[in-house]
């Protein structure tokens, strides 16, 4: 556990933390009695937090009364593994991206797909190109973004429908993509290459090109990309950048199944 500076430690949180910790040891739930005692509580805020983790799917019970068992919730399986793709392929990935920006002079990162949005968990940026305001943990866009695209192309047409149905493709740029049946046929024909270009789409003058980290399984880690000017020399021939970027998701990939 990291050490919490005083001044910073939020009373409810640790209320939490602690009554999580105290079912993660006991296989068959606590009641809320058993909580209280054994994290320090009162009965009535103990049993306040319980109610409260459980809302939100941390915490599971069973039974009735006095005797209703408290146990950790599944809500906490989905962030841990969620916790674990996204550690395992920014981990995975960071050699990969420093590769990639040596080889393209390009800013590289990769991302993972996030509650529907692409949102990026590591990078590597260019010493040698303009800086590009391409911040960490920034939810961007998955219909108009190389990176976004890139993931939505490794997914089936009806979770692709799905996803820009739940989010809507506004409109970023002249170029932005706003048709789902458009979109759809555009990622088809990146998912056979590869790769998926983001010519303009998010922002005036920005291109990226990037691809989908898929395991051996097919199932979805991620997308790499490089993203850069569109008037950069490196990205004069995109289509020869996105083949680089292709084999760059394909070794990560590869290196994250090894760590499974």
């Amino acid at each position: 556990m990291t050490e919490l500076d005083s001044r910073y430690e939020v009373k409810s949180v640790v209320r939490a933390v602690s009554i999580l910790e105290a079912l993660e040891d006991s296989l068959d739930g606590l009641t809320v009695t058993e909580v209280a005692k054994a994290v320090g509580l009162s009965k009535s805020t103990a049993f306040a937090t319980l109610q409260t983790l459980r809302a939100h799917g941390l915490v599971s019970d069973a039974g009735e009364g006095a005797s209703r068992q408290y146990r950790l919730g599944l809500a906490l399986v989905r962030l841990g593994q969620r916790a674990a793709n996204q550690t395992s392929i920014a981990d995975v990935a960071q050699p990969i991206l420093r590769a990639l920006t040596e080889e393209t002079g390009l800013t590289a990162r990769v991302a993972v797909l996030e509650e529907d949005w692409a949102v990026v968990v590591g990078r590597s940026d260019s010493r040698t190109a303009v800086r590009l305001d391409l911040r960490m943990g920034q939810r961007e866009w998955p219909h108009c973004t190389g990176i976004g695209k890139a993931m939505l192309s490794a997914l089936p047409e009806s979770e692709i429908r799905a996803i820009v149905g739940r989010l809507g493709m506004p409109t970023r740029t002249s170029h932005t993509i706003t048709d789902p049946d458009v979109l759809v046929a555009a990622l088809m024909r990146a998912r056979a290459q590869g790769f998926c270009l983001d010519d303009e789409e998010d922002a005036e003058g920005i291109m990226c090109v990037a691809s989908p980290v898929v395991d051996g399984h097919g199932n979805l880690l991620g997308a790499i990309s490089v993203t850069g000017l569109k008037a950069d020399p490196a990205l004069s021939k995109p289509r020869d950048v996105g083949r680089v970027v292709r084999e760059a998701a394909k070794q990560t990939a590869e290196r994250a199944d090894t760590r499974r």
